[in-house]
């Protein structure tokens, strides 16, 4: 029997990703790709997978058909249950046929990862499985009673592995931005405000972009500007004054000018706040805001930890993991 992953019940926003789809913004195509690139990459990279089921706050469940999977699920803390059974918010896992796991919104978090040890018998749409729902390219949003056909599944784990992927801890610090390219279209009364103001994450934000409560910013040089490339990150301000930040699914190019950039190590948290939750920016230079993106890099690269749940993460487990390579002293 085909190996096969079951989808038993979806809530809106659970869909296919894998990096994205770069290169065609020239064209008017959006790269989709995950809103949390940092649990994507913990995800798959424990299961050697190139795409993972992007779930949100409305949850999912899965059973496996056909073979026994191995599965990684990382990204917020959400409520993970096998039949039943209480599981790390990040694990690997065996799914045997028959079993269901259960992905239901849990103590923070907006996004979760589900990447399977198989390949996903998927026709990519322009280079990529990546789903953009608003234009129809990829895979069409997950829904009960849908299943996704899988190559060459890898065997599962003997035991549920506990997963720990250092790069995935933030905190509440501010989000870091670099300003413009636009801030000239705005006084520098506004910027004080973009920077001192608690901002909320509204209702009305989705993978296309996140909408931001709070202050009315001002422009001095009008709200339209020649539509230019729209990044990931990017904070538009039209003419209501209130700013919002283009996500995955954001449009290539846009007419509102672009007050400041969130910077790539911080996109992952900010896609992980919840509407109602708050939050602050923190503007940074440009040599901060790649020492961050290579250190982030050179976090994802080093792999997650994985242990066993009875051990957890104890300074033994983490002792045997050979964390280091070596010691130098300070004094020779």
């Amino acid at each position: 029997m085909t190996a096969r992953l079951l989808v038993r019940a979806a809530g809106p926003g659970v869909t296919v990703q894998d990096a994205g789809r770069f290169g065609q913004s020239r064209y008017g195509v959006t790269p989709a790709g995950p809103m949390d690139a940092r649990a994507f990459a913990a995800a798959t990279q424990a299961v050697y997978a190139q795409a993972a089921i992007e779930v949100s706050l409305g949850g999912a469940v899965f059973e496996a058909e056909g073979a026994s999977l191995c599965i990684a699920v990382a990204g917020g803390a959400f409520d993970m249950k096998l039949d039943g059974a209480q599981l790390p918010s990040a694990c690997v896992l065996g799914l045997a046929p028959g079993a269901r796991l259960s992905i239901r919104a849990g103590a923070c978090g907006a996004w979760c990862y589900v990447a399977v040890g198989a390949r996903l018998d998927l026709a990519p749409a322009l280079g990529s499985l990546s789903t953009h729902a608003r234009s129809g390219l990829g895979p069409k949003p997950l829904a009960a009673g849908d299943a996704l056909r899988l190559a060459d599944p890898a065997p599962p784990p003997p035991e549920t592995l506990r997963l720990h992927a250092p790069w995935l801890t933030g905190g509440d610090a501010p989000i870091r931005v670099m300003l413009g390219p636009q801030d000239d279209y705005f006084p520098p009364d506004s910027i004080e405000t973009l920077l001192s103001a608690q901002w909320r994450v509204g209702a009305r934000s989705d993978r296309m972009a996140y909408a931001l409560e709070g202050p009315r910013l001002i422009h001095t040089r009008g709200h339209d500007i020649v539509s230019d490339g729209a990044a990931m990150g990017a904070i538009q301000v039209p003419g209501t004054g209130a700013p919002f930040v283009l996500m995955a699914d954001r449009q290539p190019t846009g007419g509102y000018p672009k007050i400041a950039t969130v910077i790539g190590a911080d996109l992952g948290r900010l896609a992980q706040l919840r509407p109602g939750e708050e939050l602050r920016f923190r503007a940074v230079d440009w040599a901060e805001a790649v020492a961050a993106r290579a250190a982030l890099q050179k976090e994802m690269a080093a792999g997650a930890l994985l242990a066993p749940l009875a051990a957890g993460l104890s300074t033994e487990a983490l002792l045997a993991a050979n964390l280091i390579g070596g010691v130098v002293n300070a004094k020779e």
